[in-house]
């Protein structure tokens, strides 16, 4: 049997482990996603015995209406809480759409302040490897993005999309769907992530800052999100609006900074996924 030099011998060690631990942190990922799954298998039938309860029901909708804005109350002009979505039941309709709303009104509440803070503060560092500065405040929020590079709209798309992957598979199977049971709107935590690949912080409490909150002061921390929300969703339209189509929003006369291009293209107005 021939034996190998030491270097050779090192090397051949050294590569074999290295390809031994990426196997297995790869293995890990798809194993944390593909445990999740569970989320989106079909609801089970009406007889079967089922012991998930979800977390909002329809008086528990009109509840949180009625705190979270007593004059209007519950408001539901469409009937989409009597609605039953892909056949899953009107419990885990509200589910979807209690999710779907917080959801969208983190992003409006993280869009209003990226927003004036783009409109006046143009962040000092480079913006890529080869050393190109952010865009100019003078151009706007909108101009801006159109003159952010591809690459980089493709990453903040592609972790926006990894979130939302581990959102729907309940954070590696750690916690059941928003429409089996989970709270609306709670994101799950990366603790499995952290144990089977490595260290990364939580979107919510990264530093266990609320872990002791009692349920009264979440219960109030929650309506003042919801209701955060459906302003910042109505402020960041009214910029939208405003820059678009001048005179539009008459308390932003003077602010906006008027925009020609596409607000609903993500790269150009002639952008396509397929190609042209």
């Amino acid at each position: 049997r021939p034996v190998l030099p030491n270097k050779v011998f090192e090397e051949s060690i050294n590569t074999h482990t290295y390809l031994y631990h990426n196997r297995m942190k790869y293995s890990a990922i798809v194993s944390l996603i593909v445990s999740g799954a569970a989320a989106f298998s079909p609801a089970p039938a009406a007889n079967s015995q089922s012991k998930l309860v979800l977390a909002d029901s329809k008086a528990d909708l009109t509840a949180l209406a009625d705190a979270a804005n007593p004059v209007v109350k519950y408001y539901d002009p469409l009937s989409l809480a009597d609605a039953d979505f892909w056949g899953q039941g009107t419990d885990a309709t509200i589910g979807f759409l209690r999710h779907a709303e917080i959801k969208h009104s983190r992003v409006a509440m993280a869009a209003f302040v990226g927003y004036c803070v783009q409109s006046n503060y143009h962040f000092p560092w480079a913006q890529t490897l080869a050393g190109a500065p952010h865009p100019a405040v003078a151009l706007g929020p909108e101009a801006q993005w159109d003159a952010t590079p591809a690459n980089a709209k493709w990453q903040i798309l592609t972790v926006i999309g990894l979130l939302e992957i581990w959102d729907e598979c309940g954070g590696g199977g750690s916690m059941p769907h928003y429409m089996r049971g989970r709270q609306p709107g709670k994101y799950p935590t990366f603790e499995n992530f952290r144990n089977e690949v490595h260290f990364v912080l939580d979107l919510y409490d990264p530093f266990g800052l609320f872990k002791n909150m009692k349920d009264e002061q979440k219960e109030r921390r929650l309506v003042m999100e919801i209701n955060n929300g459906r302003l910042a969703m109505l402020g960041i339209f009214g910029f939208l609006s405003a820059d678009k189509v001048e005179g539009s929003v008459p308390l932003l006369k003077g602010i906006a900074k008027q925009y020609d291009g596409d607000i609903m293209a993500p790269f150009s107005a002639d952008f396509t996924l397929f190609g042209s």
